[in-house]
């Protein structure tokens, strides 16, 4: 009977770890894990943990791992087949019937594994022999140590066309052409696909090998051959599917917490050659969503370091863009970029591990490379070159998924791209007018062109003014001064409002082009808009002392930027709704409670008088 990897993926995933191990072993919970004394070691201190959403169990003293079937086979001594009937008989699933046709399949993946069990043994003995020398020579000049050499399964194959079928003799010329080592071309005999070049195995999650790759020795005397060749898809080998160095790895990446991803196999071995074994790479592709899945399954955020040239930075973009399809709550990709021109081996070489580690440890979000590709990716010197930028950014959180990171991203970008596009205007002192005296409210006035007053008076007496947006606009208007005190929280207002920000905007232009170190105000044509009648405004009466005005006003303004802050605030949490309902509604009660404060706030403001103590609250 063969099952299909897709076939027993789901059984894993639909199996829960943690209540299979739980029948026979006591668990404890850990964080986001289980934790027990090892079942397969004695010991007094827990190093086994299981891990639900990875789907595997670990031992940190005996290095004992697998998943739900391996825990039946291994813990409880049962067949293979007796293991996933009872998991899928839990599971809710059918064992599929035995098929012929997959079974003579898998008959032959055994072969072809032979096929390539046999190619890297003599790779490595030719690695070894009078043939391997120029191979050598390179692997020390790469300062490759012995211990990585074998570790890693480096090997060598001549140039012969025909050196490997004589060499592997024992298997019919069809399966080393499956197999991927020779190549049939119509009407000619077929010949080894990899001459002359350094060997290097690529493993399954096994450990098995499945495929190679090659490096070619002498670039200059075959300036078309491409630098480094691998097997092409076999039965054994799917190259969007699998990641070098993934067996060794993921161990490692158990016990450091990160898993790192370099864009080429030599890459992840000079990290291994420097003691940093949790890398690996994609084989000849961008990496790919299945590919990222795997990652995941190790670490909830792989770092990927791509070389620090524009081909690496496109290479993170790629995966970037297969990502944010994928993206779900605590999985993400961190981002690396090495110096321009360098690869993990140049840093090393140059800088020493430390440095490298230096970038490992503080890696940038996938938002912030996002950010800052898109940022840098074209000029940015017109309304235009900006709105396109925008674009761009949105375009990528479009292709996200889950709702609620696209949200979050959405508001995220948004925010930046408004600070760029938007930047507050630059502060100016503020120096306040002591020196005046009660009454003294017939100063000269600032003057303005007749176009701007006329476009002033325009933008405050629009019908859809409330009375306190015009009052506070007039204040303005008479103390042109205080625009300075207030320019941070005005800027943020007018970006946010619709409504009345177009008028703000218009004052903060305004004053940047007056002298108002005297406090003039700004003098329209036609003069002031009138205010409702049953409103009153302390910093609008001229009866008011100057500075207690200015007082009046800071307060108003500080009313007029609230409102609308919560107003948008409210509206976010309405929306949440249908995602966080709890969430949602206790936090449209408390925003609630604080535009009712508000409210009642701005409808005694209004009602405040300037003159006398006996109508001073009605």
């Amino acid at each position: 009977m063969a099952l299909s990897p897709q076939w027993l993926d789901e059984l894993r995933a639909r199996t829960t770890l943690s209540a299979v191990i739980g029948r026979t072993t006591r668990l404890t919970k850990a964080g986001r894990e289980f934790k027990a004394c090892c079942p397969f070691h004695n010991e007094k201190t827990p190093s086994f943990y299981v891990n639900d959403e990875k789907g595997f169990y670990h031992c940190f003293g005996c290095e004992a791992h697998g998943d739900a079937i391996r825990w039946l086979t291994d813990q409880r001594g049962m067949p293979f087949m007796d293991a996933v009937k009872e998991l899928a008989a839990e599971a809710g699933m059918e064992v599929p019937a035995p098929d012929p046709r997959a079974a003579k399949q898998a008959e032959k993946r055994a072969s072809l594994h032979d096929v390539t069990a046999a190619a890297q043994a003599w790779f490595e003995g030719n690695l070894r022999g009078a043939e391997g020398a120029h191979a050598r020579s390179y692997l020390a000049r790469r300062g490759f140590s012995d211990a990585t050499i074998r570790e890693f399964g480096f090997g060598y194959a001549p140039e012969d066309r025909q050196a490997l079928k004589r060499a592997l003799g024992a298997f019919e010329e069809p399966m080393l052409i499956e197999a991927g080592m020779r190549i049939t071309v119509e009407d000619k005999e077929p010949y080894d696909r990899f001459r002359n070049r350094l060997m290097l195995p690529i493993h399954d999650t096994r450990g098995r090998v499945i495929a190679f790759g090659g490096r070619i020795l002498d670039a200059e005397a075959n300036p078309k051959a491409p630098k480094y060749l691998n097997s092409p898809d076999t039965p054994l080998f799917d190259k969007g599917r699998t990641l070098y160095n993934l067996h060794r790895a993921a161990p490692a990446a158990r016990q450091s917490g990160r898993m790192i991803v370099v864009e080429g196999y030599m890459d992840a071995i000079a990290l291994a050659n420097a003691g940093i074994a949790e890398a690996v790479a994609p084989l000849g592709t961008a990496l790919t969503e299945n590919q990222i899945e795997l990652l995941w399954r190790q670490v909830e955020k792989p770092i990927l370091c791509f070389d620090g040239d524009n081909a690496g930075q496109r290479a993170a973009m790629r995966a970037i863009g297969r990502a944010l399809p994928l993206l779900r709550p605590g999985h993400s990709l961190s981002i690396v970029r090495l110096p321009a021109g360098m690869d993990p081996d140049d840093l090393i070489r140059e800088k020493g591990v430390g440095a490298i580690e230096a970038l490992l440890d503080k890696p940038a979000s996938l938002l912030d490379t996002l950010w800052e590709y898109e940022k840098a990716a074209a000029p940015l010197n017109s309304p235009e070159d900006k709105a396109g930028l925008k674009a761009r950014l949105m375009g990528h959180v479009d292709q996200i998924q889950d709702a609620e990171i696209k949200a979050l991203y959405r508001r995220e970008l948004n925010d930046r791209f408004s600070a760029f596009a938007f930047p507050p205007r630059q502060q100016r002192e503020f120096t306040p007018r002591k020196e005046w005296k009660k009454g003294d409210w017939n100063r000269p006035a600032a003057t303005v062109s007749p176009e701007v007053a006329s476009q002033l008076r325009r933008a405050m007496d629009g019908g859809s003014r409330d009375a306190f947006s015009k009052a506070v606009i007039a204040g303005l208007i008479r103390f042109p001064d205080q625009l300075v005190r207030h320019e941070q929280a005005l800027s943020e207002f007018a970006r946010r409002d619709q409504n009345v920000g177009p008028a703000i905007d218009l004052l903060l232009e305004t004053a940047e082009t007056l002298d108002l170190r005297d406090g003039s105000p700004i003098s329209l044509e036609r003069g002031l808009p009138a205010l409702p009648a049953k409103t009153h405004f302390a910093f609008l009466d001229e009866g008011t002392d100057p500075d207690e005005a200015r007082e009046d006003l800071a307060e108003a303004v500080s009313l007029l930027v609230e409102r609308p802050a919560l107003e948008s605030a409210m509206a976010e949490a309405t929306a949440r709704f249908a995602r966080d309902p709890e969430g949602s509604i206790a936090e449209q009660a408390r925003l609630r409670e604080r535009l009712l404060a508000l409210n009642e706030r701005l409808k005694q403001f209004g009602r405040r008088k300037a003159a006398g103590p006996d109508d001073s609250d009605s």
